[in-house]
């Protein structure tokens, strides 16, 4: 399975590289785990708490970002199934 292009028939003929990038499964994931770290680091920037315990800590972000770039592409696609 290519994960850094969309493949389709239309796609093959008339999408540019860049644009089959833009819409493949890589440039989905990262994207999102992009967000993920900025929703975290926002959250830990507000303050936000749970029974007087910081939501998300320091640690935590630090970890997501040493993992951004470990997509399990399997996974992820089993579980885009379930949805």
């Amino acid at each position: 399975m290519s994960t850094d292009r969309y493949v389709s028939p239309l796609s093959e003929r008339y999408a540019s590289k860049d644009m089959q990038y833009i819409f493949s499964p890589d440039m989905k994931f990262r994207t999102w785990r992009k967000l993920w770290i900025a929703l975290a680091e926002t959250e830990m920037e507000l303050g936000l708490s749970q029974d007087g315990k910081p939501v998300i800590t320091r640690e935590q972000i630090d970890e997501l970002k040493s993992h951004a770039d470990d997509i399990n592409y399997d996974v992820a696609k089993a579980r885009e199934k379930e949805v």
